[in-house]
């Protein structure tokens, strides 16, 4: 494991499991540090209750990184996104992966399961974790993205 690689967070809920144990498995090989905050059964759960888990996981880590999954992606990104720290992107392709981090400093990836093949998703989330925020024009417009949080301007 390289020393300033962040740690990476994996949450879903029950129509995640599949695809997060995959990730999962694929970036310990590939040498990160990873947080698997479940679930760990195959029963239901609520994607909101994983959905802030993921975010209070990372609250104190801004380095951190997080992969969101449930079946379409779209469930998650939005409870993950209740979190003023966070900024979730829902993607099913490398050039999102690229551009939410690229412009939009995204520290969560957020996945469909049952929109995403494996192969797919594995080539998002090296995309993601790959690429820097660019900054210039960009810093700006992630900065009014805070100031959104509580009905600030």
């Amino acid at each position: 494991m390289l020393d300033d690689r962040p740690v990476i967070y994996l949450s879903s809920d029950h129509a995640g499991i599949v695809l997060r144990n995959t990730i999962n498995k694929h970036l310990m090989d590939a040498g990160y540090q990873t947080q698997d905050l479940g679930p760990n059964g195959d029963e239901r759960v609520d994607y909101p209750d994983y959905g802030a888990k993921l975010a209070y996981a990372m609250a104190n880590d801004p380095a951190a990184r997080g992969i969101a999954i449930c079946g379409s992606g779209i469930g998650i990104s939005i409870a993950v996104n209740r979190f003023s720290w966070i900024r979730a992107a829902l993607v099913g392709d490398a050039t999102a992966a690229r551009l939410c981090r690229e412009h939009n400093d995204a520290n969560v990836l957020a996945l469909g399961e049952r929109l995403t093949g494996p192969a797919v998703a594995l080539d998002c989330v090296d995309v993601f974790l790959a690429t820097d925020f660019e900054g210039g024009r960009h810093t700006g417009r992630v900065a009014k993205l805070a100031a959104l949080n509580d009905g600030k301007d």
